[in-house]
């Protein structure tokens, strides 16, 4: 009995045996992946343009306020808001019921000093009167037109012309209101449309005249321009900068927009788009090996200011070798 014991044991061991045997023979050696055939690429930095995103608005070099120079009731108002007008145009009238008489009174007076300067001039020819007399008559009839032609000034004034040539912004001031002397009745466009910045007071010393900017939302898909003023003063932490911009749509005067403006320069790894692949949203790079063979890495990207290329954050790193996705894919 013993010995069947020992006997089975022993088979019971050579059959667990077997696997083991199997496990420890030569493992086959692993396969590398090589290159794909296609033009390839060795990552240096590159300068790129920095940019930062900013605040903007669509607004005129300058606003001219139409505004009241006499006392009284706006009779008439004959524009309204997107009206175009020029320069001098009559927009409007004041009637103060007071300068009427008061232009009339002062009339009659200096007719009245003219006469006596002829009477008293008539005189004084012919010896009735010294010069002293005619002097005083004169200075009488002076002081009479003087006071004449101011009322008269004045009485002009309640024409509402403007000021500049633009499109009115507001006239919200009916007509039949009162109006008091410097009220404003109307806002007219003055000079030509731009793109003016609300700039972070960090960035003031970062952007100056001639720095690009690049804006979007302007019906035409967006534009590019320059700075050309930087606003010398620092509002509740914002640096206001204008912008020329050929081509932005000035229909809504006072519109919020998005720009990015340049603020200087900086080294970037920058390449064709064609080098990274992306698959349920992660982007791949393939790095050439120094032995040719081949692997796939993760990379965050970013869009890039140069068109048809991309900047790569992390993944890979200056000095490596990529080469472009698909193999029909030639040059650089």
């Amino acid at each position: 009995m013993r010995a069947n014991v020992l006997v089975l044991s022993a088979l019971g061991l050579a059959v667990l045996g077997l696997p083991l045997a199997g496990c420890g023979g030569s493992e086959e050696p692993v396969q590398e992946a090589k290159a794909p055939a296609g033009p390839r690429l060795v990552l240096q930095k590159t300068e790129t343009a920095d940019w930062q995103d900013v605040s903007a608005e669509v607004a005129t070099v300058d606003q001219a306020q139409v505004l009241a120079r006499i006392p009284g009731i706006l009779t008439s108002l004959s524009v309204h808001e997107g009206d175009t007008v020029r320069k001098g145009q009559t927009i409007g009238r004041i009637v103060d019921s007071q300068l009427g008489p008061q232009a009339a009174a002062a009339r009659a007076q200096m007719v009245q000093a003219q006469s006596e300067l002829k009477r008293v001039k008539f005189l004084h020819d012919n010896g009735v009167y010294a010069d002293a007399r005619l002097e005083q008559a004169q200075a009488a009839a002076a002081s009479a037109r003087a006071q004449y032609d101011a009322a008269t000034a004045v009485a002009g004034q309640g024409v509402v012309v403007a000021p500049a040539t633009g499109r009115v912004l507001r006239a919200d001031v009916p007509a039949g209101s009162p109006v008091a002397p410097g009220m404003p009745i109307a806002v007219i466009t003055a000079g030509p449309t731009i793109v003016r910045l609300d700039l972070p007071e960090t960035l003031a010393s970062k952007v100056h005249v001639g720095s690009q900017v690049k804006a979007s939302d302007l019906g035409n898909g967006g534009a590019t321009g320059r700075v050309v003023k930087v606003y010398p003063a620092v509002t509740a932490g914002t640096v206001k900068a204008d912008v020329s911009m050929p081509g932005i749509d000035d229909k809504l005067i006072g519109r919020r927009i998005a720009a990015k403006v340049q603020t200087g320069t900086r080294e970037a790894l920058l390449v064709p788009s064609r080098y990274v692949t992306e698959r349920y949203g992660i982007a791949y790079v393939t790095i050439v090996g120094k032995n040719g063979s081949a692997t796939q890495v993760p990379v965050q990207t970013a869009p890039s200011s140069q068109e048809g290329k991309v900047e790569i954050l992390s993944g890979v790193s200056a000095g490596d070798t990529i080469v472009a996705a698909g193999t029909g894919a030639t040059g650089q």
